[in-house]
């Protein structure tokens, strides 16, 4: 039995070398496959290991992951005239690879408190240099470019720990209205918004992550301008609309929904209730997004890893976008 193929069990390892009639009876199945391929070659630089550990809950995902696994060590059948182009797209530098994460420090944006910045981060030991070899630090949850788990805004639903890979891949969609949030700092994205992008680009594909492009992200380095509060500190900045959340979650598939900035319900309210509505189907939040201006507005694929804090609400992120 190949090495590779050891860990899996054993029903698992009869499907581990698909058939291409096997991948391609479901045209999404292939996708993932086709974007699983170029991550895990590009992680192993097509020589090292990778030490796949099944999680899924499903026996689709485990067979699913295990077929782009081998895949990628050579040892399936070829990939499709499709799955090749954009492979040699990748490693011919025709693909990017764009960092969405603002770096976290002490002087990150936050949401006001009277307690000022939450984030610690303390030497523990030192080179000669004064750079850390060890370091400690302390976060809320919710403080930097991080995710909302569905149970954030919505009790039963997952933690960020339940989130599942399929959760976390899937295509990017970027709906730019930031000449409209510019005009308007309370500007909430409708539901003709939403329509008009899918007039220009297609239906927004199912597992995406809509992302709200509002501009906001450039004010990152100046704090006051990012919370944007008047004279009687209440803070301006744009957000979804509960019409856009309910036709997201209710007429369309998706994985989730992003912001650059500090909260996807805009900050004038009431209340928070995108949150309450995408939180409350399942779905996560992208908040403090960073480098959106740089995604085009469809056929970008988002790769999205929230630290795994068992029961946590949410937590940092580090998201990628890879753009053709």
């Amino acid at each position: 039995m190949p090495e590779e193929d050891s860990h899996l069990p054993d029903q698992t390892r009869s499907q581990a070398h698909p058939s291409p009639g096997l991948l391609a009876r479901d045209s999404r199945n292939d996708e993932w496959i086709s974007w699983w391929w170029k991550i895990l070659r590009a992680l192993i630089g097509g020589g090292g290991r990778f030490p796949l550990k099944l999680g899924e809950p499903t026996m689709r995902h485990a067979v699913f992951l295990t077929a782009a696994l081998i895949t990628s060590l050579g040892a399936c059948n070829p990939p499709t005239d499709e799955t090749g182009d954009r492979l040699a797209r990748l490693f011919s530098g025709d693909m990017t690879v764009i960092d969405l994460t603002h770096a976290l420090n002490a002087t990150s944006p936050y949401w006001p408190s009277a307690r000022g910045n939450p984030f610690k981060h303390d030497t523990l030991s030192a080179h000669p240099s004064g750079a850390p070899s060890m370091a400690a630090y302390s976060t809320p949850e919710h403080h930097g470019t991080h995710l909302d788990a569905p149970i954030h805004s919505a009790a039963g639903q997952p933690s960020v720990d339940q989130l599942t890979a399929a959760d976390l891949f899937g295509p990017a969609v970027v709906v730019d209205v930031s000449a409209a949030s510019a005009a308007d700092p309370d500007y909430k994205i409708t539901r003709q918004d939403l329509l008009d992008w899918e007039d220009q680009h297609g239906r927004i594909p199912d597992g995406a992550v809509v992302l709200m492009y509002t501009g906001w992200s450039q004010k990152w380095s100046d704090y006051d301008a990012y919370k944007n509060q008047d004279e009687d500190g209440r803070m301006h900045f744009p957000g979804f609309s509960e019409e856009a959340a309910k036709f997201l979650v209710e007429e369309r598939e998706i994985n989730g929904i992003g912001i650059d900035n500090l909260s996807v319900d805009a900050a004038v309210g009431p209340g928070f209730p995108a949150h309450g509505i995408v939180n409350g189907a399942g779905k996560f939040h992208l908040e403090n997004v960073a480098n959106v201006h740089l995604l085009p507005p469809s056929g970008a694929f988002l790769i999205v890893a929230p630290i795994k804090i068992e029961g946590g609400s949410g937590g940092q992120v580090r998201i990628f976008a890879v753009v053709p």
